[in-house]
């Protein structure tokens, strides 16, 4: 079922299916979510199941703007380096995941049972709109991977979410996706800068806004073994912007 992202009747009925612990898509500057409210287990299960996606895979939340959503970090994040605050001052929001340390007890089945997890503050004003209403019912961020079948291209419109999952699921229409392709993912927890995930905010960018280096993956492995999981990593599961034969969409497989 389609609801229109530019109706505050149904960013609130959105916001209320999620507080119920329902599925919605919702639109973001990047690729369209499957959100689920991020500290309901029960409800972010929901999102594995309708995208056979392996629960071991950490899905990534997305907060509100409030503070450049430092007000929900604090909720789901114990520590957050100054080297991390720093790229949230300078790209939040926008396509850019921080991996940090999860709090314990907090948002665990998201977090794909690891000790660290993934957060995005999106710019796109409707995304915007819904995560304000949601937190305004108790919900704090929605895991939102993109919302399709797990290592599918993923959607840019709502037409493409609905091809793939049809009318049995919610989904806000808020128009085509700015950019495309999935979120730049940075992780923070191991005490310097790892890019896992290159995307629209490149490495020379990270650097100047970060103030240091910032390791490639590998680096960062060679740094720590037993390195966090982060959503969208796997090989198979990134992949340049470029059209599909079917409908020339853009995009990667998964996260958002």
């Amino acid at each position: 079922m389609l609801l229109d992202g530019l109706s505050d009747a149904a960013i609130h009925a959105a916001a209320v299916a999620l507080a119920a612990g329902e599925l919605l898509a919702f639109p973001t500057e990047t690729v369209y979510g499957l959100g689920a409210d991020a500290g309901n287990d029960r409800a972010v299960e929901k999102i594995f199941t309708a995208k056979g996606r392996p629960s071991d895979h950490p899905l990534i939340v997305h907060v509100d703007d409030a503070q450049r959503g430092r007000a929900a970090v604090a909720h789901f994040a114990r520590a957050v380096p100054d080297f991390a605050q720093r790229l949230m001052q300078a790209f939040w929001p926008g396509p850019l995941t921080l991996i940090l340390p999860r709090r314990a007890g907090v948002g665990s089945l998201a977090a794909g049972g690891q000790d660290s997890i993934g957060l995005r503050c999106p710019d796109h004003p409707v995304a915007q709109q819904l995560l304000r209403a949601c937190r305004t019912l108790g919900v704090m961020g929605l895991a939102g991977p993109s919302a399709n079948q797990f290592g599918r291209v993923s959607p840019t419109t709502a037409a493409h979410v609905r091809s793939e999952f049809g009318d049995r699921l919610l989904i806000l229409d808020g128009g085509a996706c700015r950019v495309g392709i999935e979120s730049t993912i940075v992780d923070c927890s191991r005490g310097v800068p790892v890019l896992l995930r290159p995307g629209a905010i490149g490495p020379a960018q990270l650097e100047v806004a970060c103030g240091q280096p910032v390791l490639t993956r590998e680096q960062g492995q060679a740094l720590q073994q037993g390195a966090p999981r982060a959503a969208g990593t796997l090989a198979a599961h990134y992949a340049p912007p470029c059209p599909t034969a079917a409908d020339g969409r853009q995009g990667a497989a998964n996260g958002a």
